[in-house]
């Protein structure tokens, strides 16, 4: 790792028996930095910034990687933004230069803003015809309400219509800083190499102001019933606070998550899908953040079954508050989350994604065997311990999306 002058932190992991590179320049912002009225700002600059720069237009910059074989891609989550392309070594310098003018350089012209505002509505829309999707939001819209961890990454109808120039060029340029960024490459690289193309792109570039989180966010356990006559299957989300991304526990969770509907052999694939056939789709997953975290578990199910699901779940609840894991099945879900970081960890891509985390959370990096020591030593009495602290019925949040034709469902539901 390589910090320049003004704050820009370089960080690079070379991988000498591949013939790729990945990069990636991360904002350490993302759509929980927002305020109400610019909720979906980040996610429209992320759009804008591959609509042309001073010196490209939007076809040559797709055009610029595409002709090398590589890749160049984006996406913003609530809080990060990452740009990132991937190329052949050979490649590297051609497609840093892209990457950088993107990040550095784009022009915010007024024709572009008002044609991207309508492709963003369209997306908006795709969105909202997907149940799955819809169901999550609409879940945690109501576990962090009044928080913008709880508002829609794309922004609503509304405030993305409300964007222009001075907003968007306002917002780019308070974020957009050294403060606020990470450069991480992994790949056949050297490190020397990319600290040069680095200083060469971004080293007078003003350091800016670190952006704060604001606000730890309260969740609320509130029941929501959505009716929506069109669905023919019933979504449901249903889920708990947990612990956030950088707690001691971490590892702990991880292995929760994985026993509870981390996978085919987990207890919520096997008991509702396998047992009683009662959904198709069913998992858990873990949500964790800065500060707080939430562990969902999402169904699709009929409204006959949707009952008979939720009950399900609590019986899962309550036996992982009550019993010990086996040792056998704590080692099958240790093996399964080792076996997955593993593979997860073979891409230049996801090496290049691991660094920029690892700093932003951690400030430190892991090694491997690091992660894999942290894992193997959770114990079953963690396990019992942290779903004891999890699995507190007036904690519970529920939401349940779909042709409900007058269904109910309450707290005494939800005893665990």
């Amino acid at each position: 790792m390589t910090t320049l002058a003004n704050g820009v932190r370089v960080i690079t992991e070379t991988m000498p028996h591949v013939r790729s590179v990945s990069v990636g320049v991360w904002i350490n912002s993302g759509s929980r930095y927002e305020t109400p009225e610019q909720n979906g700002i980040s996610h429209f600059i992320e759009h804008m910034l591959f609509k042309g720069t001073t010196s490209r237009s939007a076809e040559d910059i797709a055009r610029s990687v595409d002709s090398i074989g590589g890749n160049l891609d984006a996406f913003t989550a609530k809080e990060l933004v990452c740009f990132n392309t991937k190329v052949l070594d050979e490649h590297l310098s051609q497609a840093f230069d892209v990457l950088a003018d993107l990040v550095l350089h784009p022009l915010f012209a007024d024709g572009d803003i008002e044609k991207e505002k309508g492709v963003i509505l369209e997306e908006i829309k795709m969105e909202a015809d997907s149940p799955d999707y819809l169901v999550h939001e609409i879940f945690s819209s109501n576990f962090w309400k009044d928080h913008s961890l709880g508002k829609p990454i794309l922004g609503t109808r509304e405030t993305v219509g409300r964007f222009d120039s001075q907003r968007v060029r306002g917002y780019y340029d308070a974020v957009y800083s050294p403060a606020n960024l990470i450069i991480t490459a992994a790949g056949n690289l050297t490190h020397d190499r990319m600290v040069t193309l680095v200083r060469q792109h971004f080293s007078d570039v003003p350091p800016g102001k670190p952006l704060s989180p604001g606000n730890v966010p309260s969740t609320h356990a509130r029941i929501a019933l959505r009716n929506k006559k069109a669905l023919e299957q019933v979504q449901l989300c249903l889920g708990v606070p947990s612990y956030p991304l950088p707690h001691q526990e971490r590892f702990a969770c991880y292995v929760l998550n994985t026993l509870l509907g981390g996978g085919m052999s987990s207890r919520l694939f096997q008991n509702i899908r396998e047992r009683q056939g009662l959904a198709y789709a069913v998992f858990s997953e873990l949500n964790p953040y800065r500060d707080t975290g939430c562990l969902a578990i999402y169904a699709g199910t009929s409204i006959e079954s949707a009952r008979k699901v939720v009950e399900s779940i609590m019986k899962e609840f309550r036996q992982l508050k009550e019993e010990p894991v086996s040792v056998e099945e704590l080692r099958r879900a240790k093996d399964h989350l080792k076996g997955s970081l593993m593979l997860s960890l073979e891409s230049t891509s996801s090496r290049m994604s691991n660094l920029a985390r690892q700093e932003m959370y951690f400030g430190r990096f892991f090694s491997l065997d690091e992660l894999v020591d942290s894992i193997e030593s959770v114990e079953a009495s963690h396990v019992q311990r942290i779903s004891q602290t999890f699995f507190d019925p007036k904690q519970i949040a529920l939401t349940i999306l779909g042709n409900l034709n007058g269904f109910r469902i309450g707290r005494e539901d939800l005893a665990c």
